[in-house]
């Protein structure tokens, strides 16, 4: 059975790209940076903290 756990967003802004997540356990943030990589691993690393602490 799949279950939805996040919904994640991705756009670019200019030169900004904005990563948008919704989830049950952390509500709704986002993310901005010129570094795509970098707006990757930040959301990343909090989306594992959230989901290793569910």
């Amino acid at each position: 059975m799949e279950e939805v756990l996040c919904n994640v967003e991705l756009v670019k802004d200019n030169n900004n790209f904005i990563a948008r997540i919704q989830s049950d356990f952390g509500g709704m943030r986002g993310y901005k940076s010129t570094n795509f990589e970098e707006v990757l691993e930040q959301m990343t690393m909090d989306l594992q903290e959230e989901f290793d602490s569910a």
